[in-house]
């Protein structure tokens, strides 16, 4: 025989039921109200802009007297490109050099857009801390959670984000067979080959042994990325990191909208201008189109809190990688360059693809940002040591040459 249910239970139960739906409410409307309230912030925030010296006195003169004259000879040596350097705030130097299309002779602008090539890795791992901050992802979370069936196992994200998982490069894994004839591959194409291929390509090294560069790692956080936000990687990156922080001229290579299109450069080599690469639609690793102006919006953003909190930032500008003496090392998404004592004392990522090189390098003791963006292949993009002489003084001469990072 059924008991007869209480009133009194009736009313509870109910009570805790509205009660569960109000709190969910409040708490969705209070994140809409956050998300809504740090855009409007970022936007307008005064400070995600550098701002022009009015009167320099001698000493800043001199620097930017220094710095025209340095950009003046890179010239002269064949670079072609834009250049934005920024202290304290302030912008010492801003350039453009060159032409947008080498053949038609178009000037570049301003706003005109760069391929950043491995420049992208930085805004990929930002992208997937933020999942880590939402709680959405876990730094020690392997592969398998998201891909069950990539056949690499022990790979967990912080490897992947710091270079140590060992996995094989998939540019040098995919076979002729592959690639003749098919269609430009994307980044859910590399990961169901990954799971497919027979037999699995060799890996560089076992899981965590070693630091080791490979494009494959960020192809895979961009993956990871699209499967827990279940957005496109170029939805996630415009609606969490562009859009938040004005970086309107900040598109994906797979954005082929006229509004992406505009300004958009293209890559040279020798004077030839380059065709579309048959890896060019992965992303992650690459595939960012920006401006000088937009990576100093980043980094202000990034520096400022607007991205991710201090712990996590700290996170990402921490040495993991001390496999071989010197002051070179690699954080998740940024290099470094280390004091003695293993303190960070630069953060920067350079890039090359198919013409494009591009060198973003930040000291934070005393907030100066070098951004430089070529579409014309040129090494000595690269060279920056005189101008760290300049910014930082004499004791820049006592850093190793800086050689070329992919």
């Amino acid at each position: 025989m059924l008991k007869k249910v209480q009133p009194k239970m009736w009313w509870a139960a109910i009570f805790a039921v509205v009660v569960i739906v109000l709190s969910w409410v409040w708490v969705s409307n209070s994140k809409s109200h956050d998300l809504v309230n740090f855009k409007r912030n970022a936007k307008s925030n005064p400070n995600l802009d550098p701002k022009e010296i009015r009167n320099p006195d001698a000493k800043t003169l001199l620097k930017i007297t220094q710095i025209e004259d340095i950009f003046r000879r890179k010239r002269r040596a064949g670079f072609n490109g834009n250049v934005l350097v920024v202290q304290k705030g302030q912008v010492l130097y801003q350039g453009s050099f060159g032409y947008a299309h080498l053949k038609d002779k178009d000037s570049l602008q301003s706003h005109s857009k760069f391929q950043l090539a491995s420049l992208s890795k930085p805004f990929t791992a930002v992208a997937v801390l933020k999942l880590i901050q939402d709680g959405k992802v876990n730094l020690e979370d392997s592969v398998q959670r998201f891909f069950p069936d990539f056949p690499y196992h022990g790979v967990k994200v912080d490897m992947l984000l710091s270079h140590r998982s060992g996995l094989p490069n998939y540019i040098y894994s995919f076979p002729d067979s592959v690639r003749h004839g098919k269609k430009f591959p994307t980044n859910m194409t590399v990961m169901d080959w990954y799971a497919k291929v027979v037999p699995t390509p060799h890996p560089y090294n076992r899981p965590g042994r070693s630091f080791n560069y490979c494009n494959t790692n960020y192809c895979v956080l961009a993956a990871i990325v699209e499967k827990v936000s279940g957005a496109s990687f170029d939805t996630y990156l415009h609606n969490e990191i562009f859009a938040p922080l004005g970086m309107n001229n900040t598109v994906l290579v797979t954005d082929t909208s006229e509004a992406a299109m505009m300004y958009r450069t293209v890559g040279h080599q020798y004077g030839r201008m380059l065709a579309k690469d048959y890896y060019d639609d992965v992303v992650g690793d690459k595939g960012l189109y920006s401006t000088t102006g937009d990576i100093y919006r980043f980094y202000a953003g990034l520096t400022s809190g607007l991205l991710i909190n201090k712990k996590l930032l700290t996170e990402a500008w921490t040495p993991r990688s001390f496999e071989r003496d010197g002051i070179r090392n690699y954080g998740y998404g940024f290099r470094m360059h280390v004091k003695p004592d293993r303190s960070t004392r630069f953060i920067y990522h350079g890039g090359w693809w198919k013409g494009y090189n591009s060198m973003f390098w930040i000291c934070p003791e005393d907030e100066a940002v070098i951004i430089i963006l070529g579409n014309s292949y040129n090494r000595n993009i690269y060279d920056i040591k005189e101008l760290l002489t300049v910014l930082h003084g004499s004791e820049s001469d006592k850093l190793e040459d800086i050689e070329k990072d992919l």
